[in-house]
């Protein structure tokens, strides 16, 4: 079992302390993670924080889709989507316990636009883009063909339309198993470490003085060294470019999404689907997740304005009403109502503004540049190309570090650097031939291992299945069969292997435990917080105040119910 734990992170605050780094990330989002793991592939030093737990904001709240992105063939933006469809498929190919494919149904009806034969031939692109790597290629449906598999579907007006493939991952613990990778390459990575102030030297930022976030006492503030700093704050970019100088002028213009979440067996949808607002034009996403839980449909997302910071951005009655009249106008049948939700999550996308000028556009999706004393500021991003982003963000600073050193500044240039390696399966133990390797073994021994568990952890599941051996019966006993088999041994492989510090971590970004259960995963969070506390060594006291903390966070996140 690779130890990325509580451990763990103690080990990366010494190092924090008494190292110097190549690079400094601020922010364990799925791009700083990314950016972590190219930098330490190449043999960079690295250190990274992150103000709450991994994945805490936009990375978490995604709609979880791995895509090369249609909609971006109706602007010509063919490059873009060559490049998402390529790390698409080396995704698929890499993090298949994560990573899978998923069938889409486009429905075309009257007055659509664009219609059927430019949808045909946008469709023909999108396969022609991926090099034909796509799990499968898109296929013409009449209206019969496209009612017989989704037959709830709205009739009137009904032409026909299509299906697709892409695919579905798993967001906040795809950054986790990224930033693993990073740690076993040599980075020292660590979650509720906040980045306070900026530390000059001359006219150069060298380093960040930050605050160890679990600690309270008087050494829980201590400065980091770093020849160079990458910001990779999502949402929160203006406020740490704020903390860079006090001239920074904002890039972000950032936008509020909101998504819901229903029992599958609600909405029993076989496929992905595409639905259109007649009124703004915008595009929402009905998709299956039969790996979550017992098994949800997620429907999203909106699109508004957020408030200034991202914390406050919450679910709002209108995001439900704008979700449940196109979800009623699409299935009429199924008479769906605010009740029938489960749970919702609010994210907010970092869309770069228009408020700078000397930016240099990398893309439509993200942008790179030279911040306040050399630092490299990066705004946007998503999933699909994050790998490839990483990539492109230390290439970036590597080349204005050269060119600081012809200037006569910065510091010396890193040693010794190879290529880019992160092509190679972020986790080894999910590898497709491990993956078989391990299905094989369990078949030689008769073992039985629930599925859900392979798609989660792929062969590192007999790692919980270990776990789950040494642990007394009723220890065992915290387990759901439908979706959670092994609640206990996967609360403990999680803090012991990725670094879970809190519970609130664990239900709501290492397990859907918050979003795909009415009752939230409650129930059990008595016996699980005896978990936790036994793993940190914990006193009854700091147990019950853990307990606390996550029902105040339960409650928080449930809010929007009481607005309806």
């Amino acid at each position: 079992m690779n130890e990325f734990s509580f451990q763990t992170r103690a080990q990366s605050l010494e190092r924090f302390k008494r190292e110097k780094f190549d690079l400094l990330v601020i922010g364990g989002g799925i791009i700083g993670a990314a950016v972590a793991r190219d930098a330490s592939s190449r043999g960079m030093k690295v250190a990274l924080v992150e103000r709450k737990d991994f994945a805490f904001g936009t990375s978490s709240r995604s709609s979880k889709l791995i895509h090369g992105g249609l909609r971006y063939l109706q602007n010509m933006e063919f490059h873009l989507v060559f490049e998402a469809l390529s790390e698409r498929a080396l995704l698929l190919k890499t993090v298949p316990h994560m990573v899978r494919p998923l069938p889409f149904f486009l429905p075309v009806y009257d007055g659509d636009k664009p219609g059927k034969g430019l949808l045909s031939m946008g469709l023909w692109l999108y396969d022609l883009l991926s090099l034909f790597r796509a799990p499968g290629f898109h296929k013409r449906l009449s209206k019969d063909k496209l009612l017989e598999a989704i037959p709830y579907l709205k009739k009137e007006g009904l032409q026909g339309g299509f299906s697709y493939f892409d695919a579905s991952m798993w967001d906040d613990v795809l950054t986790v198993e990224t930033l693993r990778s990073a740690n076993r390459m040599g980075a020292a990575v660590a979650n509720y470490v906040e980045a306070l102030s900026p530390v000059w030297t001359a006219d150069r930022i060298t380093g960040f003085r930050v605050c160890d976030l679990e600690c309270t006492g008087a050494n829980r503030n201590f400065e980091i060294n770093a020849s160079r700093v990458v910001v990779c704050a999502g949402p929160w970019t203006d406020q740490m470019g704020s903390r860079l100088s006090k001239d920074w002028k904002n890039w972000i213009e950032p936008s509020k999404g909101v998504h819901l979440i229903f029992d599958l067996k609600r909405i029993p949808i076989p496929g992905a689907m595409v639905m259109t607002n007649k009124d703004d034009g915008r595009i929402s996403f009905v998709i299956p997740r039969p790996d979550f839980g017992a098994g949800v449909v997620i429907v999203g997302t909106t699109d508004g304005p957020a408030p200034a910071l991202a914390e406050d951005a919450g679910v709002a009655a209108a995001d439900v009403d704008y979700l449940m009249a196109l979800l009623n106008d699409y299935f009429p049948e199924l008479k769906l109502r605010a009740s029938d939700i489960i749970s919702a999550y609010v994210g907010v996308r970092p869309l770069f503004g228009s408020n700078t000028e000397s930016l240099q556009k990398v893309s439509r999706e993200h942008h790179i540049d030279v911040g306040p004393g050399g630092t490299v500021v990066v705004a946007g991003g998503k999933y699909t190309t994050h790998r490839k982003m990483g990539e492109e963000i230390v290439d970036f600073a590597l080349r204005i570090w050269r060119e600081d050193l012809r200037e006569g500044k910065g510091a010396t240039f890193p040693r010794g650097l190879t290529s880019s390696r992160t092509k190679a399966p972020v986790n080894p133990k999910a590898s497709p031939e491990a993956i078989d390797e391990c299905r094989r073994d369990a078949a030689r021994q008769s073992a039985s291992i629930p599925e859900e568990l392979f798609h989660r952890y792929g062969a590192g599941v007999l790692d919980v299945l270990e776990l789950q051996k040494s642990q007394p019966p009723k220890a065992n006993s915290v387990a759901d069969p439908d979706g959670f088999p092994m609640l206990s041994a996967q609360l403990r492989h999680a803090i012991r292997s990725e670094m879970v510090m809190h519970l609130e971590d664990f239900y709501l970004r290492r397990l859907p435990l918050y979003s795909t259960r009415a009752d939230h995963g409650m129930p059990w969070a008595e016996a699980l917080a005896r978990v936790w506390g036994e793993e940190r060594g914990a006193t009854d006291a700091e147990v019950q105040t853990e307990l606390s903390h996550l029902r105040a966070e339960v409650a928080k996140r449930s809010e929007w119910k009481l607005k309806l």
